[in-house]
């Protein structure tokens, strides 16, 4: 049945008009965010079917091809689930804001809702002030890391422009596990000693996992 064809007590918007965001479901917020549904089910009927085999987390960790291999989901339905599922990471780091960094948790903190659930390696300089208060931070590199891709010049280049007075190494493990590989040991090695001749000291590399982390300043203790 067509959305057009049920009450209007049934329609997403109408309720959403009149009862508020809170009296909705899961599946006719999704509803709300999709608009369209394909000749087989209207928007509701494809919204339960997704949250029934992936509920609300599975569905927000898919790649934007994962979305697109599920049956009625193409490139434009894909990057809008991928979009809200950004911003639902973007509000939840903006309501515990973190603006200066004093040790490998505060990163850990600052990047975790962000990386957790990435199932690529993401290879981010954090950007530091002299007083260890955050500018910003910049994604250099995103794939498998490889000490022959990491170029000290990418690194450091956001740091020159943004004026930084040192910086933080950040990257993920999407297997969860934030032991650091050999290539990691080395990769932080070459761009610490880049960053020396620089005079742009690197004062850590945090590796985020699941649930813990990984950094090089409590390992050479």
């Amino acid at each position: 049945m067509k959305i057009k064809s049920l009450p209007d007590d049934s329609r997403p918007r109408e309720r959403f008009l009149k009862r508020g965001a809170e009296a909705l479901s899961n599946a006719e917020l999704l509803a709300i965010i999709l608009r369209t549904g394909n000749l087989q089910e209207n928007v509701i009927e494809m919204s339960n079917r997704l949250l029934s085999q992936y509920n609300l987390d599975k569905l927000f960790d898919c790649s934007l091809k994962e979305l697109q291999e599920i049956k009625g989901i193409g490139p434009s339905k894909a990057m809008q689930i991928l979009a809200i599922a950004e911003l639902s990471k973007r509000a939840s780091q903006i309501k515990n804001p973190i603006k200066k960094i004093t040790n490998a948790k505060d990163v850990f903190d600052l990047f975790h809702e962000r990386l957790k659930d990435d199932k690529q390696e993401n290879f981010i300089v954090l950007m530091l002030s002299a007083k260890n208060n955050i500018i910003g931070d910049q994604l250099v590199f995103k794939g498998t890391l490889d000490s022959a891709l990491i170029h000290p010049r990418e690194v450091f280049k956001a740091a020159i422009r943004s004026s930084a007075s040192k910086i933080i190494l950040v990257h993920n493990h999407p297997s969860g596990d934030p032991a650091p590989s050999e290539d990691d040991l080395k990769i932080t090695q070459i761009l610490i000693d880049a960053g020396k001749m620089l005079n742009i000291p690197i004062l850590d590399h945090v590796i985020v996992g699941k649930e813990k982390w990984w950094n090089w300043v409590e390992r050479k203790k």
